[in-house]
């Protein structure tokens, strides 16, 4: 399982952000996750373990949360499959993400246990915990659209992995904006909600003024500026990804400014 775990945790980077063709980029990142090039602080395992492990109990702990209400219904099941879909596991592959899902629904899971084993394993590599709570927030989104228990349950590992309740809310409204893109709003013809997004894409208060907007964006660019990025550790392979989150703030930013007339 070392040998392919590692392409896995790149399709998963690559799903969330870019979709069924980020996950075949993913795999390239996976690739050099595999290869060590991945590596702003050595971690406690090495990279194979590593990767072996997030996916172990990635489809555990969404196991855990489709039973959130006592049963698993259909739609999580659904959610669940749609990732490994997506992901082009093989049939090894999928049978183990099976296994993994199951032993995460079992009565005497040790939730807590999973999420510190893991939160130590990617100590070098704190990304990974970010989207493997991203993962979480996409299958529950899709499963029943969060309901209280997954929500409960989904704020309990967050804060278990080291994740803050701002940051799980960021991370659900970008998830949920992501269904729905900015072209979808418009062709619906709903300039309210359109704005909206963009002023969440900046993370900043509709009522900011012209000037604290503009910083938003700067920092924003900064945070995700591809040539910075890269200086920190992210591959090659993955500046794709860097490329469309920055365009995505750009956009953001120029819908505000023709709005505001700015």
């Amino acid at each position: 399982m070392a040998q392919w775990t590692g392409k896995v945790v790149g399709g998963l980077l690559g799903l969330l952000t870019l979709g069924p063709f980020g996950a075949a980029v993913g795999v390239l990142v996976g690739h050099q996750f595999d290869s060590g090039s991945d590596r702003p602080v050595r971690p406690a395992l090495d990279s194979a373990a590593v990767g072996e492990l997030f996916f172990r109990t990635t489809f555990q702990v969404m196991g855990h949360i489709a039973k959130a209400e006592g049963r698993v219904s259909e739609q999580a099941i659904a959610a669940a499959r749609a990732v490994m879909a997506e992901l082009r596991l093989g049939p090894a592959q999928v049978q183990a993400a099976i296994g993994h899902f199951t032993a995460g629904k079992q009565p005497g899971f040790a939730l807590d246990t999973a999420l510190d084993t893991l939160t130590r394993a990617c100590a070098g590599r704190p990304h990974l915990l970010r989207v493997f709570v991203e993962i979480q927030v996409r299958v529950a989104l899709a499963a029943n659209d969060i309901d209280a228990a997954s929500r409960a349950l989904l704020r309990r590992i967050a804060s278990r992995v080291g994740i803050s309740v701002l940051e799980l809310a960021q991370i659900e409204t970008v998830l949920r904006i992501r269904r729905g893109s900015f072209a979808q709003a418009s062709a619906r013809g709903n300039a309210d909600q359109q704005l909206e997004q963009a002023y969440r894409v900046l993370e900043v208060a509709p009522d900011a003024d012209d000037d604290e907007v503009a910083k938003a964006y700067r920092r924003q660019l900064s945070r995700h500026h591809p040539d910075k990025l890269n200086a920190h550790g992210l591959p090659e392979s993955m500046l794709e990804h860097a490329k469309q989150t920055t365009q995505q703030i750009i956009e953001a930013y120029e819908l505000i400014r023709e709005r505001r007339g700015i």
